[in-house]
């Protein structure tokens, strides 16, 4: 296969999983609930907080700036943050406790009841997620898990699951992005209409 063929094939996969996305309506609704749970957090006060692993922290990282920054609209900023981006905090905890504890300790020593978690994984399993989840579930935050096709161990820990149906890395990070950017698009419409 020429180069060329090969760069239409990726970009098909992408398309083909967006697609898969297009046509359920099930995982849309799953969106839709999203965008109400970030609105009624930010309304009433509340932090989201957003943790993930490589790509992943990428993502979330990404998306906390859209809402702390801006994405179409000059507003007020919104309280979002991507919990990896203190380097001395993780390097810290991962050496004195364990890679395992990076995102619940933080949670613990942030989170408040009605904040809510958004956490990124592609397969689901990622044991600083899994526990980052749990410690959240247990001060009363809200969770929305963003994953691949099985949903993994998140799939029965989170409040919402956007398990992109996908079993390809690059292609589930591919429409989290987009997923997460449809989120911020409209939580940003409603609170400032």
């Amino acid at each position: 296969m020429s180069t060329v063929a090969e760069i239409r094939s990726i970009i098909e996969a992408s398309i083909a999983a967006k697609t898969a996305i297009l046509t359920d309506i099930d995982l849309q609704h799953k969106i839709s609930q999203c965008v109400d749970l970030l609105v009624t957090a930010f309304s009433s006060g509340h932090r989201v907080y957003f943790c993930g692993n490589g790509g992943s922290a990428a993502d979330a990282q990404h998306l906390a700036a859209e809402f702390t920054g801006r994405f179409y609209k000059d507003r007020a900023p919104l309280p979002a943050e991507a919990l990896h981006t203190n380097t001395s905090y993780m390097t810290a905890v991962a050496n004195d406790y364990s890679y395992d504890e990076v995102y619940s300790r933080l949670i613990k020593a942030v989170g408040s009841k009605g904040d809510v978690l958004v956490a990124l994984s592609t397969s689901g399993n990622s044991t600083n997620i899994l526990m980052a989840i749990d410690t959240a579930k247990k001060l009363g935050l809200s969770v929305i898990g963003f994953t691949g096709l099985s949903g993994g161990a998140m799939k029965d820990r989170c409040d919402i699951l956007i398990n992109v149906p996908s079993a390809n890395t690059p292609r589930i990070q591919e429409c989290h992005i987009m997923t997460g950017h449809i989120i911020c698009q409209l939580v940003e419409q409603k609170l400032y209409p």
